[in-house]
């Protein structure tokens, strides 16, 4: 099997395509003043791009992990997140509340996709 990785240092790698799937990092967003739809925005454009990349999109994503800094922030996240799921291709997923490595964060998402 090959293993190839995309966007690596030396604690990790944003996309590692293996096996026929691509694993995404957790992705946060790149500018921490905007709200959780922004920052939820951002994060998406980032997945569409790295899904993209790997020769996969968010049609195939088949399962997706939510971390909020809040979870009263959980209404505002998923509105933007339910505009952008393709309809019947949502993912198995999971959210949750979690403190984030760094506090100016407010979400973070990671995906595994089919390629």
């Amino acid at each position: 099997m090959s293993i190839k990785r995309l966007h690596t240092n030396a604690r990790m790698s944003q996309s590692v395509i293996a096996n026929g799937f691509v694993f995404l990092a957790g992705q946060v967003a790149t500018d921490t003043s905007l709200n959780v739809a922004g920052q939820t925005q951002q994060i998406l454009d980032k997945i569409d791009a790295l899904l993209a990349e790997s020769g996969s999109d968010k049609t195939k994503v088949v399962q997706a992990t939510i971390w909020l800094a809040d979870h009263k922030t959980f209404a505002e996240m998923n509105e933007i997140w339910d505009a952008w799921s393709p309809e019947g291709h949502a993912p198995a997923r999971a959210c949750v509340e979690s403190a984030l490595a760094f506090p100016p964060y407010t979400v973070e998402i990671g995906v595994i996709a089919t390629v």
